[in-house]
């Protein structure tokens, strides 16, 4: 009897470790490793018979999953950036389609496309992030000023600005990247008043059947030309580091910029009193929406065993508890895609991007779909000499169109 019992303890135990399961997320966001590592570490603790190993890959983290791949060894549970990532996953066949699972229905719908290709979803939108107008309440309440909703409003509020003697924009023109990002901004919200979705509009560019000058280039510029008008004269000379302090002490009263620079110029000055509404391109204010989108999301590997994917599974559906999402926001300190996400212990700035976004959607990154050397150098650079009054706006879009003709994804 006593060998009986001590063979079906030992059965039972064999049994437990079988149902166990380990499984092995990749993460290539370094930002704040220790906020993932307690948001897994709280996900084993409630549920015991998983356990996740971490794996940061922080650069060329797609030669090295395509060699995993290769070998039918991918992470259990992959981390990617939105949109091409994506979408070049899925092509390959890396992923499990996500479509389905009840996780999906709690994303904020103008978090999806990030995650689309084929008109399936491939992952699950996560941290979300937007451009806009970072502004000082302060400097608005001293000169009797509202957050602009439309176009005439942030005429009406620069001139204010000016004939005070302050500075409107603190401008970033010595790096490119951010008028990259200004002009893809216009663009996109420009594609919308012609009823063109950006998804459409890169296809056709792909395709060569229509041009970066489909938009109102007129328009497109002039909104240029005032944002450089209403800068700084210095700004040509201006860096991230004197945006930002330009910004912080006051010496500007609004910035043009994700709210990654909010977090820098509080760091500076954690007095600053701040809000962040669209940049507004239109007189209509319902036209006027974020540039905001999901800047990572997470997948399940497709070539992981059943059990795995089941464990994977559980995982993403248990980040949208509150349990979840707290640690999310309070310990790895970024946004979520989660409608109705709590986002208040991140500042004022990121609930007025978050419940903008629940209430009106918001405008995609589309310059996530671009081919690289279009955004990274036509776009990039075509914006920043344009204001340096180095090339046309006629040239730039030429030199856009070229690019991409150059360079289409097919």
């Amino acid at each position: 009897m006593k060998r009986i019992l001590c063979l079906l303890l030992a059965l039972v135990a064999f049994a437990g470790i079988a149902q166990a399961q380990k499984l092995e997320l990749y993460y290539y966001k370094q930002e704040n490793q220790d906020g993932l590592k307690k948001l897994v570490a709280q996900f084993v603790k409630e549920n015991p018979g998983i356990t996740i190993d971490l794996l940061i890959v922080p650069n060329d983290a797609d030669a090295t999953m395509s060699a995993r791949a290769a070998q039918g060894k991918l992470p259990d549970i992959l981390q990617m950036q939105s949109y091409s990532r994506v979408a070049e996953y899925a092509e390959k066949g890396y992923l499990v389609d996500l479509t389905k699972q009840p996780v999906l229905a709690k994303v904020v719908d103008s978090a999806k496309p990030a995650v689309t290709w084929n008109a399936k979803l491939w992952g699950l939108p996560m941290d979300f992030a937007g451009i806009g107008i970072i502004y000082n309440k302060d400097i608005f309440a001293k000169y009797g000023l509202q957050a602009p909703t439309t176009y005439r409003e942030l005429e009406k509020v620069c001139r204010t600005l000016r004939t005070n003697g302050m500075t409107p924009f603190a401008g970033l023109l010595k790096e490119n990247w951010s008028m990259g990002h200004f002009i893809t901004l216009v663009h996109t919200n420009l594609l919308a008043a012609k009823k063109i979705a950006p998804t459409k509009f890169v296809a056709d560019m792909n395709a060569g059947k229509t041009s970066y000058g489909v938009v109102d280039t007129d328009q497109l510029f002039s909104v240029i030309d005032f944002y450089r008008a209403n800068m700084d004269k210095n700004a040509e000379e201006w860096n991230w580091n004197e945006q930002q302090a330009a910004f912080a002490e006051g010496k500007a009263a609004m910035m043009v910029q994700g709210l990654w620079s909010y977090g820098a110029a509080i760091g500076t000055n954690p007095k600053l009193n701040c809000g962040f509404v669209p940049f507004p391109v239109f007189n209509d204010a319902a036209m006027n929406k974020f540039y905001a989108d999901v800047d990572s999301c997470f997948g399940v590997s497709s070539q992981s065993p059943a059990d795995k994917k089941a464990a994977a599974l559980k995982f993403l559906e248990w980040l949208a508890t509150p349990q979840a999402q707290k640690i999310w926001v309070e310990d790895y300190k970024l946004t979520l895609s989660f409608k109705g996400a709590d986002v208040s212990k991140l500042g004022v700035p990121f609930v007025d991007l978050m419940t903008n976004v629940g209430k009106n959607g918001a405008y995609p990154w589309a310059f996530a779909s671009y081919p690289t050397a279009v955004f990274e150098d036509a776009c990039k650079n075509g914006a920043q000499q344009y204001v340096f009054n180095k090339k046309t706006a006629e040239a730039v879009i030429a030199d856009i169109d070229k690019q991409w003709a150059a360079n289409r994804k097919k």
